[in-house]
């Protein structure tokens, strides 16, 4: 009877995913003539090429004239010129390795491609959300993987989700980011803690989901920490060693003393967002126990 039970939640489950990615989809395809404008985009006055025009340049950049990879506008150097200029680039460059493959297209159709993979992505999501929470039950499966695959933000006149219609539209990298830390989570609970930091290293080239993603990575490490700590700091360290070449460094630091620091967290920056708030929320109590049992353990070590 239990194992029915199971069956029957695993098929509603992935019957409710189904019917989400068919709206995503929807979605994906009311934003893509977007991709192809040039326009202020979801929160500006002053038109904007796509975010994705950072990524492709930079990437462009870093194999070609890497002290330029932040710098801002177009330079006449070699690359793709996108118009009115391509925007400026805020991620640690470990990015540009995951982006840099999409440089075997022309820019209009990276952009796309990069888009189309992402959204293949989103069964793989739906299928770690399911096994980070098949123990709080169906109930708690369902309502994360609504935020996670749909995040139901009404845009007027847009679409059924303001934060999806905008990662599709600039070709933005959140669902990479939500997957990436996701599976972090994942392989953490299987007790894979090198590869959960492995991972997480990875997907720190927007640190700013993983400093919220902390108390999860914790929780889920907690048998493993120092070796889940451990392998995320080589991970990071190895994947942006190009902050080693003459101009990467202290272009990054510019970038983040100038304007990395105040950029504001736009609607697709919701998606990897409410997933780690969400899944924290969920697993609040596991979240506090390893906490108290981690400050338990350092009082005993520290104690004479």
């Amino acid at each position: 009877m239990v194992g029915d039970r199971a069956s029957r939640s695993k098929i509603i489950f992935a019957a409710t995913v189904s019917c989400l990615l068919l709206l995503n989809l929807v979605v994906f395809v009311s934003a893509y003539p977007e991709t192809r404008v040039t326009d202020s985009g979801c929160c500006g006055n002053r038109p904007l090429a796509r975010d994705f025009s950072a990524f492709y340049i930079a990437a462009w950049r870093l194999f070609n004239d890497p002290s330029q990879v932040y710098k801002s506008g177009f330079l006449p150097d070699g690359e793709s010129q996108v118009l009115p200029q391509p925007e400026s680039y805020k991620y640690l460059p470990s990015f540009l390795l995951l982006v840099s493959p999409f440089l075997i297209l022309p820019y209009q159709s990276a952009l796309t491609a990069f888009d189309v993979f992402q959204f293949l992505l989103l069964p793989l999501i739906g299928l770690l959300v399911y096994e980070l929470t098949r123990e709080r039950g169906l109930p708690s499966a369902i309502l994360l993987s609504f935020l996670v695959l749909l995040l139901p933000l009404p845009a007027p006149g847009l679409s059924a989700s303001a934060p999806y219609y905008w990662q599709w539209a600039e070709g933005q990298s959140k669902v990479l980011e939500t997957l990436l830390l996701l599976l972090s989570f994942y392989l953490g609970k299987t007790r894979r803690p090198h590869l959960s930091g492995i991972v997480l290293g990875v997907a720190a080239f927007d640190p700013r989901f993983v400093l919220v993603s902390i108390p999860l990575f914790v929780t889920y490490n907690r048998a493993s920490l120092s070796s889940a700590f451990l392998s995320a700091t080589g991970s990071f360290l190895v994947s942006n060693a190009a902050l080693l070449i003459p101009g990467v460094g202290t272009g990054f630091i510019a970038m983040l003393l100038g304007n990395g620091l105040t950029t504001p967290l736009y609607f697709y920056s919701l998606i990897p967002l409410f997933t780690v708030v969400a899944l924290t929320l969920t697993n609040l109590g596991q979240v506090v126990e390893a906490f108290k049992a981690h400050i338990s353990s350092d009082s005993r070590t520290i104690a004479p």
